[in-house]
């Protein structure tokens, strides 16, 4: 059985612990690896090596850091199946939608390959009489990155990546449900030229992650995941002196007007709600019908139940399994609690399967009509192949519906008006606004800007904003005296 390495001070090494997590195939949930929980002087060689690599590597031009996310980029482009496939037998994706992880992950890294230009400070030459100010912008330290199960490529290619550019170093803890995936991520890091030490990945589970919270030579840690966990990161990292930014929970909705193109509303919605399993964080799980729009829902669950769950490499399939046994219970829990709670149940998949591999974690697409703000279905992240519709009769309800859920990740109106378009875009409180685009992720010269519950907090990932989170800025005034130097002192706070 494979054994998963670490990655310490530029070498992968098999790790020295008796504790290991077992990695499955979520289509089948046969055992395809073991991920070790590092030890704690594994996790103090991590640290260690990456504190130890800042000292040089912060020094090396801002142009040759970019040098390196040039080649690395390339490699990425030139082994993208390669990762997809092995991205694929771990998380249960289609080779479609795995290959799409890693090509967002690369968007990223081609941003940071842009660091000398985003680095740049500023400058005022005589701010007053003989005196100029100006800035730089300096890395940190030691970062720390904690990503999730549903997209091993792209979101650890969100943090280090970025980080790295800015002059800074590295220490990753992915998922213990996919490691396999960021290892090959890190093999062709260190292919592209990154010196050891720079990027450092360790393995396990919470007692893992405690001491990059809590480690004094850590300056940063980024965090995806789930809204519990997203705060206590988020306090433990900041009662620790430690810049942190956690990505958490959203619940994100659809508004859906009346004299929106029905074609593109249905097709965009089927994608939206049940791709991927519904396990990203940006699928719409929540489609609010406004007025006549209303009468559109029998035939959007017509569509969705054309959608077939199936294996990574079947060209048919439209989506794969869920992660694990306990996320596929807890979303049958939901289901239930949907039909108990009073929902209809217009497409039910719980009792899907694939033939030859029952014992996998399969949902078929699921959709309720009739959903409350007081149901369950509505109130709690399902994380699952199920689109709960609702129907409202203005435009006005629904903003009042949106606005006053907890979350604020991402939204999407579809409409013909641009007055209706204009009124949602200004007056919902979500951090990503789609008009008749159903997810919309920003590409990397933007931020990802999730708002409320779905964002702990102050810069957010990627774009200009990651290189501030990963930066700092130090300003420096100047004056160097000519023959006429001023006489006696100046016991005021003003500078002449």
């Amino acid at each position: 059985m494979h054994k998963v390495p670490l990655l310490i001070n530029g070498e992968f090494v098999e790790s020295s612990t008796s504790s290991y997590i077992d990695v499955t195939n979520p289509a089948n949930n046969e055992v395809i690896a073991k991920a070790p929980c590092a030890t704690e002087q594994e996790m103090e060689q991590a640290i260690a090596s990456a504190e130890a690599a800042f000292e040089t590597w912060k020094n090396v031009p801002v142009t040759e850091r970019a040098r390196v996310m040039m080649r690395y980029q390339a490699l990425l482009k030139e082994h993208q199946e390669d990762i997809a496939k092995i991205l694929a037998s771990e998380t249960g994706k289609t080779f479609d939608d795995a290959k799409g992880d890693v090509w967002r992950g690369i968007e990223v890294v081609e941003q940071a390959m842009n660091v000398p230009s985003m680095m740049m400070g500023e400058t005022v030459e005589n701010v007053a009489r003989g005196i100029d100010t100006y800035s730089y912008i300096q890395p940190l330290g030691v970062c720390a990155g904690i990503t999730p199960f549903n997209f091993p490529a792209m979101i650890p290619l969100w943090m280090f990546p970025m980080a790295i550019a800015c002059g800074n170093t590295f220490v990753l803890k992915p998922s213990e449900q996919d490691p396999q995936t960021p290892m090959k991520l890190a093999e062709l890091f260190m292919e592209a030229g990154a010196p050891a030490g720079v990027l450092n990945i360790v393995h396990g589970g919470k007692d893992q992650v405690e001491p990059l919270l809590t480690d004094p030579r850590i300056k940063a840690v980024s965090f995806v995941g789930s809204v519990p966990v997203g705060q206590h990161i988020y306090r433990t990292a900041t009662a620790n002196m430690k810049r942190a930014q956690c990505f958490a929970g959203a619940k994100n909705h659809s508004v859906i007007m009346p004299d929106a193109n029905k074609e593109h509303v249905l097709n965009n919605l089927v994608g939206s709600s049940v791709g991927a399993a519904g396990q990203r964080c940006m699928a719409i799980s929540v489609a609010v019908f406004v007025g006549e729009a209303q009468k559109w829902i029998p035939e959007l669950a017509e569509r969705i139940s054309k959608v077939k769950p199936g294996l990574w490499d079947d060209k048919d399939a439209g989506y794969g399994p869920v992660i694990s046994p306990q996320a596929k219970q807890r979303v049958l829990g939901l289901i239930q609690k949907g039909k108990d709670e009073g929902a209809e149940c217009l497409l039910d998949g719980s009792d899907f399967t694939v033939p030859g591999y029952e014992n996998g974690n399969w949902i078929g697409p699921t959709v309720f009509s009739g959903v409350t703000p007081d149901m369950t279905i509505y109130k709690e992240e399902i994380f699952g192949p199920v689109l709960s519709c609702m129907g409202l009769d203005s435009l006005e309800d629904a903003l009042e519906v949106v606005n006053n859920n907890p979350y604020g990740n991402g939204t999407s109106i579809f409409t013909n008006s641009g007055s209706a378009a204009r009124k949602y875009q200004r007056n919902v409180e979500v951090g990503q606004v789609g008009i008749n685009v159903p997810i919309p992720v920003p590409l990397p010269f933007f931020s990802f800007t999730g708002w409320k519950n779905s964002f702990y907090g102050d810069l957010h990932a990627y774009g200009k904003q990651a290189i501030r989170f990963y930066s700092e800025t130090k300003t420096i005034t100047s004056r160097w005296l000519e023959d006429d130097i001023p006489g006696g002192p100046n016991l005021t706070i003003s500078i002449d």
